[in-house]
């Protein structure tokens, strides 16, 4: 298992999986506790739907993807907050249409122009063999972003979390900072989009909270194991998919569900026990 260890390190494409990985990692766990209490953690999955549209017509117009995708997931984030809000299509729905009109209309640019090929699988179900060095320094600059603000803005993200109406009669303005955690989450998903695919990166934001919720109680705690667990979920997963030839996301989604059943049971000895 060791010379599995060190011959993976050995290769530059996973050292860039590894880094880009964990920065993406940190980012979905900490944006997923706030998400999947404020029962909006699908956002995760439409946005990516969007991301892959975006990807499909950047191959098409044979332009850097995140040159595209970007400003596309992050019109499109703030666009579902918008129609959430305002509408009276709300939340899982908002989500649903433009998700299923960003993959169609994606589906749609690649049949017409590159056909289903690899770059394009690769965006649908992930490819850490995909990662170019430029594609890691914009990753770590975008995750730098995400992460710093999460840190700036931290107590006003718990206010919004837990009682929006109530930080709202304190001035809060919880209309900025709902839009701030789609911003962070778009980038999030596009970042991770790379390694994890559309398909799947939306797991990322999803099990970690759900697992750290399992065994514990305070918002702080569940951020903190929320973290701890995306990244060694994420290293474990990315080692079994070198050391078996499976495909990395596949094995990361494949290992983030084994966990959560783990704390599951832990959280149920734990409520019997005390």
């Amino acid at each position: 298992m060791l010379d599995t260890f060190i011959q993976m390190f050995s290769y530059s494409f996973m050292l860039r999986a590894v880094i880009v990985g964990v920065l993406v990692a940190l980012c979905s766990a900490l944006l997923g506790v706030t998400l999947v209490l404020k029962r909006y953690s699908m956002i995760g999955d439409g946005l990516s739907h969007v991301g892959f549209g975006a990807l499909c017509l950047a191959l098409a117009m044979n332009v850097a993807p995140l040159a595209i995708s970007v400003p596309v997931v992050v019109i499109a984030a703030f666009l579902l907050l918008r129609i959430s809000e305002n509408s009276k299509i709300k939340g899982d729905a908002a989500i649903a249409l433009i998700s299923s009109t960003a993959l169609a209309l994606g589906i749609i640019v690649t049949s017409m122009t590159t056909g289903i090929n690899s770059d394009v699988n690769g965006y649908m179900f992930g490819s850490i063999l995909a990662m170019s060095t430029t594609d890691v320094y914009v990753s770590i600059i975008l995750s730098a972003f995400v992460l710093v603000l999460y840190v700036v803005f931290y107590n006003k993200i718990f206010a919004v979390t837990f009682d929006e109406n109530f930080a709202r009669a304190t001035g809060t303005k919880t209309g900025m900072y709902n839009t701030l955690v789609s911003l962070l989450t778009a980038i999030t998903i596009v970042i991770g989009m790379r390694i994890m695919g559309a398909m799947l990166i939306s797991s990322l934001i999803i099990f970690p909270a759900l697992t750290s919720m399992r065994v514990c109680r305070s918002f702080k705690s569940v951020v903190v194991t929320s973290a701890i667990v995306s990244i060694i979920c994420f290293f474990i997963g990315l080692f079994i998919s070198f050391a078996f030839s499976m495909p990395a996301g596949a094995s990361v989604v494949a290992v983030n569900a084994i966990t959560f059943g783990i704390f599951s049971i832990l959280g149920i000895a734990k409520r019997k026990l005390s």
